[in-house]
């Protein structure tokens, strides 16, 4: 698994997933369960995870998407 993004941005991260997941690439998300034990004040980023394979793919559709926005 390769590190697609990290970051405390909620709404970013559901656009992100709903985004790859559209495109049939399933990601995962870490460390989420720390981001709520410390309260939820974004002390601990949120890293979007994607299969090796897919990482390529998935970076050229959220760079069209940014770029689009």
């Amino acid at each position: 698994m390769q590190e697609l993004e990290r970051t405390n941005n909620a709404v970013r991260l559901s656009w992100l997933e709903a985004l790859l997941r559209s495109a049939g690439i399933e990601p995962v998300l870490l460390d989420q369960h720390a981001s709520i034990i410390d309260g939820s004040i974004g002390a601990v980023p949120r890293r979007l995870m994607v299969d090796d394979e897919d990482l390529v793919r998935a970076r050229n559709l959220v760079a069209e998407a940014d770029a689009a926005s």
